[in-house]
């Protein structure tokens, strides 16, 4: 990514536009616009102004069936644009995408940077303007546009940016690549305090690999139950509750019990509590931290609970674990 000179006060904030198309993720939308939104607040001055439009110009009902206002159509994109965010579901919907791939077209041709979430990415590439892009996609379609558009030069990183070009697979993955564009644009020490407001630990690099097709376990499972794991596994040192899992999801308590159930054979909290001690192991093999700071790491209140709840799921204790 080049760099590009920060925004003092008497620059215009970039104009961003997020176009959703229904059934869009709600988690997938809110990682790629919270960054810019959080970044203006910490700044003291307006650095991206954001607004929202859809096809038609009527609210979007994203997959957890809750609508989003939006403030204009496809034909109110202001010609001041910077940058457009296109979220849009994944498996992407069969439909009439020829009036949205020309106003794409279009957009490329004035230099607007496109930003492809979750089945957005599908969406540029069959618009014909991620040809000769690197670029990254969800786990679902990655076969289908590896075999129909073979002029995109996918990859399964984390996210990609490559130019004016910013693609990723959804979920969380979103706000690692906004807030990398955030540090692009005005500075890593903004992206970093960005995501300490976020309370995460890190701003995950472009090339770590995107996480597997949850692997295979998850089939065809609804986008939210992906979001909810991708949610746990970004929040491993402090954990969510069910319900706030929930919340930052859009559904129900009970809705997101039953899609674990159903697909994973678990509830919520012994899946993440699984999670938990699977990094907990991972860490015990591949660091040199005690084990209280591991317990810490992976979201234990005292060693002694993380202790008892290693032994009763390995069936050893982290120190038994350690020295076998």
């Amino acid at each position: 990514m080049p760099e590009i000179p920060s925004t003092d006060a008497a620059t215009p904030p970039r104009r961003v536009g997020t176009l959703v198309l229904p059934g869009f993720s709600l988690l997938a939308q809110a990682g790629a616009i919270e960054p810019l939104m959080v970044a203006n607040q910490l700044a003291g001055q307006p650095l991206y102004r954001v607004d929202a439009f859809s096809a038609g110009g009527d609210r979007v009902a994203s997959q957890a069936a809750l609508s989003l206002a939006v403030d204009g159509t496809l034909e109110s994109l202001p010609e001041t644009l910077d940058l457009l965010i296109v979220c849009a579901p994944t498996p992407l919907p069969t439909g009439p995408w020829a009036r949205l791939s020309a106003c794409l077209r279009r957009l490329a041709a004035r230099g607007v940077t496109l930003v492809g979430v979750s089945g957005g990415g599908e969406l540029l590439a069959r618009a014909g303007v991620l040809d000769g892009y690197r670029a990254t996609l969800p786990w679902q379609c990655f076969a289908d546009v590896a075999r129909d558009f073979p002029r995109v030069r996918l990859s399964r990183q984390l996210f990609e940016i490559d130019g004016e070009r910013l693609t990723c697979g959804g979920g969380t993955a979103a706000m690692d690549m906004m807030m990398t564009l955030i540090a692009a644009h005005h500075g890593s020490a903004l992206a970093e305090r960005v995501s300490q407001h976020f309370v995460l630990e890190r701003i995950r690099m472009a090339d770590e690999p995107a996480p597997g097709p949850l692997r295979s376990r998850l089939g065809n499972a609804p986008p939210a139950l992906h979001d909810a794991v991708q949610l746990m596994e970004a929040n491993i040192e402090e954990p969510l509750t069910t319900h706030e899992l929930a919340a930052h999801l859009g559904i129900s308590r009970r809705q997101l019990e039953r899609l674990f159930k159903k697909h994973l054979q678990a509830v919520p909290g012994r899946y993440y509590l699984d999670l938990r001690l699977q990094e907990a192991r991972r860490l015990l093999h591949d660091s040199d931290w005690p084990a209280g700071e591991i317990a810490m790491k992976t979201g234990f209140s005292s060693p002694a609970h993380f202790s008892t709840a290693y032994r009763n799921h390995f069936g050893v204790t982290p120190r038994e674990e350690r020295l076998g």
